[in-house]
């Protein structure tokens, strides 16, 4: 019993560490080939612009502002993004601009 745990404790290790080093490596070369990638996937994105939208007094809206409008440049000029967007999906987000941050 014992054994089979830490059979499957180290192959349960093995297959997040493989996993995370394939993931690694491919933003490494999305990097190299284009100088940036995108920061954040797309529920995440969607998140913070929510969040940017339900707290405009916060201290940190503007550095949220920046991030979003970063985020959404650098999908606009990628060739190819490190998570699952859609053309769709990066053609309907729009930046906020400078109106809103306190930079």
């Amino acid at each position: 019993m014992i054994l089979s745990s830490i059979v499957f404790l180290w192959g349960v290790g093995g297959w997040a560490m493989y996993r995370t080093l394939v993931d690694e490596d491919r933003k490494v070369k999305l990097i190299e080939r284009q100088g940036t990638i995108d920061t954040y996937s797309p529920t995440a994105l969607r998140e913070l612009r929510n969040w940017i939208d339900a707290n405009p007094a916060d201290p940190y809206h503007g550095e949220a502002v920046y991030r979003h409008d970063e985020c959404v440049e650098i999908l606009r000029e990628n060739d190819a993004s490190f998570y699952d967007w859609t053309d769709a999906e990066i053609e309907s987000f729009e930046t906020i601009g400078e109106e809103s941050t306190d930079n």
